[in-house]
């Protein structure tokens, strides 16, 4: 593998019109940017359909892409929709923001303004669609249809009948809400459609798309709702135990996630084919795929269902290398990055090495001045994937303002050498670049050198995240040249 290099920058953080960033005009500036700096890699995170919460790693659906992800400028070339009658639309007045609130009341109705115009002149290619991706897309076009019908609420709460998918009560919603379910087909497509003209566009620059897909899936989703059976479901359809973390670093009382639990016994019978099926839709999306709390497939915390917080869980044994036999032997060699990070075992690291993924190394986590920290370049091994911070961390310029002027801090400008002229951002990002590590990769927050009202997450915490957002004259050519210059430095140049 050859030293390469790139940048994280989520499609909902891009510059675009109509308060959320898309697969725009914006997201092909984007490229090209990457293009001309030099870079190989462009990372970003799940692109599911967001839901409560507004989380990449909760979703509707761990098949299908985000509606808000669909730019309306594209739509308009394609004659379904006007434009200038978006001009009064309130779709958030901070362009450094996303205001979920305000995108989510806003844009879905102009996409329904464009499912109108366009459902009878495209009924042919939404038909084809429609079959091509019926494993997912029907079970999930239906429970967006329902779950709006329903006023939202999740399908835990829906009328028995249909929470329950008795024949009878399916037919009847089928029939009942068709052009609810058509809506939603609609959108999938155009998402298909957009997105693949811009990884097409990506790839020939020789750019490749790092994914993200979390673990597990959201208790409210389609996945849950039509695969009860994948998961530890009680007889009324409410998860047995939830996902979490126990207490760390980022929290005392743990992370509570909610998500319920594989029913791993279930899978394995299965040959893992829901596994597959996720694997393979990934890789329809992305050219390497991280795949988050990868230590969860040696073991897992559970925490029971109802719990206040995730002090009390357990740990329970997930499917090791059993999953990934499968899923090697159904689709080969596949691109994986795992996510290794929070608290591991020795176990853990004999399932890690086994798989033979590479795993993550956080510089920011390495600046201990007491120990030789595994995360100091010095430590690192050429398959591991560095990474000056992720969007759980603070921005590099953060670190050091909530760190202060502490031996940490200190210990970081001795190791790398730190100095006023070049800064400390861009020492940490020189420090990446220079390690032996084949792939590294920093964050735009900080190419931009931001602080941390730009962070996208705070773990462990409900509101305020996922929101940065660039501006558009933030690339600018001195800061390509900068990043390009040191890619070439450092013989990282794609």
């Amino acid at each position: 593998m050859n030293r390469s290099s790139g940048v994280i920058m989520h499609i909902s953080s891009l510059p675009e019109e109509y308060g959320i960033g898309t697969f725009g005009k914006q997201a092909y500036l984007f490229a090209d940017f990457l293009h001309r700096s030099g870079q190989t890699y462009w990372q970003m995170l799940p692109l599911g359909h967001t839901s409560y919460g507004d989380s990449p790693y909760q979703t509707f659906s761990a098949f299908a892409g985000n509606p808000y992800f669909v730019d309306f400028e594209l739509l308009a070339k394609d004659g379904l929709l006007d434009l200038s009658e978006l001009n009064n639309i309130d779709f958030g007045s901070d362009q450094t923001q996303v205001d979920y609130g305000k995108v989510f009341k806003e844009r879905i109705p102009v996409l329904r303004k464009a499912y109108d115009a366009g459902k009878e002149n495209l009924k042919q290619e939404l038909l084809i669609f429609a079959k091509d991706n019926s494993s997912w897309l029907d079970d999930y076009s239906l429970f967006m249809a329902v779950k709006n019908e329903m006023n939202l609420v999740g399908w835990q709460n829906w009328d028995n009948d249909i929470k329950l998918r008795e024949k009878e009560a399916m037919e009847i919603y089928r029939e009942l809400l068709a052009d609810d379910i058509g809506f939603w087909v609609f959108i999938q497509y155009q998402f298909s459609k957009q997105w693949t003209a811009l990884k097409e566009y990506t790839n020939q620059l020789g750019i490749k798309i790092i994914g993200d897909i979390p673990i597990y899936v959201a208790s409210d989703s389609s996945d849950a709702w039509a695969n009860s059976q994948v998961f530890q479901l009680d007889k009324d359809k409410n998860p047995i135990t939830v996902a979490g973390c126990p207490p760390d670093a980022f929290s005392e009382t743990g992370q509570l996630w909610g998500n319920p639990i594989y029913n791993w016994d279930y899978l394995e019978k299965t040959g893992y084919q829901w596994w597959i099926d996720r694997m393979k839709e990934s890789l329809e999306l992305y050219d390497m795929i991280r795949i988050d709390h990868f230590r969860g497939f040696e073991a897992y915390w559970e925490v029971s269902f109802g719990a206040e917080n995730a002090i009390n869980g357990k740990w329970a044994t997930g499917p090791g290398m059993k999953l990934f036999h499968a899923i090697k032997k159904e689709l080969g060699n596949v691109d994986i990055i795992a996510e290794d990070l929070g608290f591991l075992t020795d176990e853990f690291f004999d399932f890690h090495k086994e798989s033979g993924y590479p795993g993550m190394k956080v510089m920011q986590f390495g600046f201990d001045p007491f120990g030789d920290n595994t995360y100091l370049p010095h430590n690192y091994g050429t398959d591991c994937i560095v990474y000056t911070g992720t969007h759980d961390n603070d921005t590099i310029l953060g670190w050091i303002e909530q760190t202060g002027d502490s031996a940490h801090i200190k210990f970081a400008r001795k190791y790398l050498k730190l100095n006023a002229k070049e800064g400390m951002v861009w020492g940490m990002i020189r420090g990446a670049w220079s390690s032996v590590s084949n792939i590294v990769i920093t964050t735009m927050q900080d190419v931009l050198e931001q602080g941390n009202e730009s962070r996208m997450n705070l773990p462990a915490t409900l509101g305020g995240n996922w929101t940065w957002r660039m501006k558009k004259e933030d690339i600018t050519v001195s800061r390509e040249k900068k990043l390009y210059k040191l890619t070439k430095l450092y013989s990282r140049l794609k």
